[in-house]
């Protein structure tokens, strides 16, 4: 199964592409899709919808996950990762994709074994996990591989409780 990533953010959402097979788990591609700020959000958002439908058609998914929101001081922060997210998730249903949302706690429990792990812990975690030769660049790109990885574990784990059942 091919499990697409995504850590949606107006000005960089990463993505993560990794290849699922039965306890196996390698990277495909990841990245980061870049918005310019001085660019209308309409404009943005369409970019970064448009790069998603990209992505689904590149590598054709069957599966994808998003991290979900974490609520900070800001408003205004999330207001425009919550657009981000909209115009990724606008294009997974176009797909015909159904996305899982995880907290990032989760993915960082999923991935590390603890819930508050620190980007360094995750990258390294990611990069051992799916055997790349160096980490990715992008604390984005290896947020969404992480994402990945988490659903991937999530829904083997979830397989086999329907089946003891």
């Amino acid at each position: 199964m091919i499990v697409l990533g995504i850590d949606p953010g107006m000005a960089e959402t990463g993505f993560g592409v990794i290849a699922v097979d039965g306890s196996r788990m390698r990277a495909l591609d990841h990245g980061v899709v870049t918005t310019a700020a001085d660019v209308p959000a309409a404009a943005r958002l369409a970019a970064l919808h448009e790069r998603t439908t990209e992505l689904i058609s590149r590598h054709a998914p069957g599966a994808a996950a998003l991290e979900d929101l974490f609520v900070g001081a800001n408003p205004r922060t999330i207001l425009s990762v919550g657009q981000a997210r909209g115009a990724v998730l606008a294009a997974l249903g176009a797909a015909g994709l159904v996305a899982a949302g995880y907290p990032p706690a989760e993915v960082k429990k999923a991935v590390c074994g603890f819930g508050r792990a620190d980007k360094g812990q995750m990258t390294r975690m990611v990069g051992a996990i799916l055997g790349l030769d160096a980490p990715p660049a992008s604390d984005h790109a290896a947020d969404a591989l992480a994402v990945a990885v988490c659903h991937a574990t999530r829904s083997r784990s979830s397989a086999r409780l329907a089946v003891a059942r």
